[in-house]
């Protein structure tokens, strides 16, 4: 069988799904297993827990930046008021573990070198979840349930979190071709 080279973009098309399949599913399943229920793991849920410290984290920072601003806000492991405001509910969806695989699995399988991988991977998932919680600050202090809108602000959040992704990493692969090749006369 031969091998695909490195930078084969079948290679790359193969590590990307598979990566992003995996991180996918693994936050799936590892939601359901902290999650009470049939397949409830009390150990896991209390000591490994990873996206309830995502959501602890995502609500903590909404409620300290709202406070900030000059609004009175509190928060709960799933909540987030906004005194005057309403309420917004931060359930496994609002956490954007789909649109982190989807990134971490495009960033790991391109081909670079690790060290910016590495600096793009971290700055990137950050920056996600500096968007979320921007979504979150917005949506606790503007958000009206009663409004009427075609879309939901879940489906609005993806379509203009995929969009400033897919600008970032159009530019961050571009990056290569302004490279010199290596003993490449200019």
């Amino acid at each position: 069988m031969k091998r695909l080279h490195r930078e084969s973009p079948l290679r790359f098309l193969l590590v990307f799904l598979g990566l992003f399949l995996f991180f996918y599913y693994f936050n799936i399943f590892f939601f359901s297993i902290t999650s009470h229920g049939s397949h409830y793991v009390p150990f896991i849920d209390e000591h490994l827990n990873y996206i309830r410290l995502l959501r602890n984290i995502l609500l903590d920072v909404s409620r300290s930046i709202i406070n900030t601003i000059g609004f009175t806000c509190i928060s709960n492991d799933y909540q987030l008021l906004v005194a005057g405001h309403g309420i917004i509910d931060v359930v496994y969806s609002c956490l954007g573990l789909g649109v982190m695989s989807f990134f971490a699995a495009f960033v790991i399988a391109y081909p670079k070198k690790l060290k910016p991988k590495l600096i793009f991977l971290l700055t990137g998932l950050i920056s996600i979840q500096l968007l979320n919680v921007l979504r979150f600050v917005l949506l606790a202090i503007l958000w009206d349930k009663k409004s009427h809108l075609i879309l939901d602000h879940h489906t609005i959040f993806n379509i203009i979190i995929y969009i400033i992704i897919t600008i970032t990493l159009y530019f961050w692969v571009k990056q290569d071709d302004k490279q010199p090749v290596a003993g490449a006369k200019n």
